[in-house]
């Protein structure tokens, strides 16, 4: 076997057995273009922002896809026609498949608990993480265990900062 045979084995070989190096989902990643949103998923509309920010200046909204198998929703943030942010919410009895999909794509998360918040008058509350974090880039999983909806926030940067900041 050559050299260059070897290699091309493993590097094929380190491909299909490393988790994704991005944080994409359905065709979406951090740093994709607008394009690639609309191929992904062509019912989504796109639009400049209602507000001033320095995080984004276009949203996609509504898009409704398939992911691992789970029916959900995608917001979609763009600066300059680049994917800065997403925002993907999907239903709480998904969240099982959901969490099995995201460990084998992205790998085992950097965090993984369940906070219980006391409340004097009424039933404790339950929240759900996941947290991913590669370089400035973080995904976080977060599911209020008494309420419906899980919403995965993908984004680069100080983004979440940013995005709802007055200015």
């Amino acid at each position: 076997m050559t050299k260059s045979t070897l290699l091309s084995l493993c590097l094929a070989l380190f491909f299909l057995t490393f988790p994704a190096l991005a944080y994409d989902l359905g065709g979406i990643a951090l740093g994709g273009k607008e394009i690639d949103v609309k191929k992904a998923m062509p019912a989504t509309h796109c639009k400049a922002l209602e507000w001033k920010s320095d995080a984004a200046d276009r949203r996609c909204d509504d898009a409704r896809a398939p992911v691992g198998g789970v029916e959900t929703r995608t917001t979609v943030f763009l600066k300059a026609g680049v994917i800065q942010a997403y925002d993907v919410r999907f239903d709480i009895k998904d969240l099982e498949r959901m969490k099995a999909y995201l460990k084998a794509r992205w790998g085992e998360p950097l965090a993984e608990a369940t906070d219980v918040i006391s409340r004097r008058d009424q039933k404790d509350r339950k929240v759900f993480k996941m947290r991913w974090e590669k370089g400035a880039e973080r995904a976080i999983l977060t599911a209020q265990m008494e309420k419906r909806r899980v919403s995965l926030e993908v984004s680069r940067g100080n983004f979440p900062e940013e995005i709802y900041r007055v200015r």
